[in-house]
């Protein structure tokens, strides 16, 4: 009993201590982002090009060297990732948390951006 207990406690103080990782892409604002903070889309070039949000840099999930890109980006700053449709940028997020980054997943992707529009 005393180690469920135990158990118990510990499952919430690390439940308390989460940053908030995910928020819809719909109620992002890219006016809110502070100077050190870091966009990416995480589609593919091609992608990209058709329409990405404003000042993102374009980090493709799918390429072979996706974490060696990451080398040169400072860990203090806050990365907020999308995708189209939120698979990737999901997947990223869980790379980049494991990597010791501090990330935001933007829900939805960017079709979800086009849809508020």
């Amino acid at each position: 009993m005393k180690q469920l207990r135990y158990f118990l406690i510990l499952t919430l103080l690390i439940w308390a201590c989460e940053e908030a990782r995910e928020m819809p892409i719909t109620e992002f604002s890219t006016s809110e982002l502070r100077e050190e903070d870091l966009l990416v889309d995480v589609r593919t070039l091609s992608e990209f090009k058709e329409g990405h949000l404003d000042g993102a840099v374009n980090i493709d999930w799918m390429s072979w060297d996706f974490i060696q890109k990451w080398d040169t980006i400072d860990k203090d700053r806050k990365v907020y990732v999308y995708c189209k449709k939120g698979g990737r940028s999901a997947a990223a997020a869980r790379v980049l948390d494991s990597l010791g980054y501090s990330v935001v997943d933007l829900t939805g992707g960017w079709d979800a951006y086009l849809q508020q529009e």
